[in-house]
């Protein structure tokens, strides 16, 4: 039973080994000229004149949490779609449960005015 799982272990050997090979080439043979300005902070463009730690908008994570909310929505479309003819009416009708859900909760985000960026 051991011998299955020799092709894995070979696989994460000649990874990790990989890996470790490239990064030491890297830093022999890559140039390094450090300067005071490359190593000087570096935020959008211009020098940081604000405190690192100021709070954000809540509505970057909203945009970031719908974001996440459709692209998981998407995600189960495809195999959803795929075994369509396998899981017969229940699972289409299980779909449009979970896709009215979804719609729902959109609709709830958008009479919010969560969408509207002023």
């Amino acid at each position: 039973m051991l011998e299955n799982y020799l092709p894995i272990l070979l696989f994460l050997i000649v990874g990790f080994g990989l890996g470790i090979v490239l990064f030491v080439l890297g830093y022999f043979i890559g140039p390094n000229r450090p300067n005071p300005i490359k190593g000087s902070p570096y935020e959008c463009g211009f020098e940081a004149f604000e405190d690192a730690r100021m709070k954000f908008d809540v509505r970057y994570y909203l945009v970031a949490i719908l974001f996440i909310l459709f692209d998981l929505e998407i995600a189960f479309l495809f195999p959803w779609a795929v075994a369509l003819d396998g899981i017969g009416l229940a699972g289409f009708w299980a779909m449009m449960f979970f896709l009215a859900v979804l719609v729902a909760g959109f609709i709830y985000e958008w009479r919010k005015g969560a969408l509207d960026w002023e």
